[in-house]
């Protein structure tokens, strides 16, 4: 009988285009009257590497099976996130969920990705390049991807809000001339 191989938190595998990354693994006790019964809850990202990410988590009796159940919910759960150049954000976006607060920021080229555990994880599953990130408050793995996807969730790309406001994209994007001051 072929046991399948655990995973430890952090380690990747791709099937087909899709990544997922296990985030984290955790023992939970469900206390009986004969003891207690022993679970474990798991925590995976899932990305296409083009810009769709989600994000799931799931519990059972067995470790493989736990992310299995985590695996399939976070590939019912992406959400598509705009890429500037495939590479990094749009601009600037901060997220909060439960205690944990994140602040993503757009990053130039050759920057890598700066940002903590948790956070790393959403980002290499989403495509993301050049991005620095910081978490503030909880570092609870569940929160910070939370807050991530709240951040995430938030950025528009210049097509996106020239359609929302009827205008065209150099309207938004603001092409200025040489002499131009900037209006501050």
């Amino acid at each position: 009988m072929a046991r399948a191989r655990e995973r430890t938190a952090g380690e990747e595998r791709s099937e087909g285009e899709l990544i997922d990354r296990l985030v984290s693994v955790n023992r939970v006790a469900k206390v009986v009257k004969g003891g207690r019964r022993f679970g474990f809850s798991a925590l995976v990202v899932v990305g296409d590497g083009k810009g769709r990410v989600g994000y799931g988590s799931g519990k059972a009796r067995e470790v493989p099976e736990a992310v299995r159940k985590a695996t399939e919910q976070a590939k019912r759960s992406m959400i598509r996130v705009p890429l500037r150049q495939g590479r990094t954000l749009h601009h600037d976006v901060k997220g909060k969920f439960g205690a944990g607060s994140v602040i993503l920021r757009a990053a130039p080229p050759g920057t890598g990705i700066i940002a903590g555990g948790p956070m790393r994880a959403v980002f290499e599953a989403l495509g993301v390049s050049d991005v620095v990130a910081k978490s503030l408050g909880s570092n609870n793995p569940h929160n910070m991807v939370k807050a991530t996807f709240a951040a995430l969730a938030q950025v528009c790309s210049p097509r996106q809000v020239a359609a929302k406001r009827g205008k065209k994209v150099s309207d938004i994007v603001g092409r200025r001339e040489a002499g131009e001051a900037r209006p501050d």
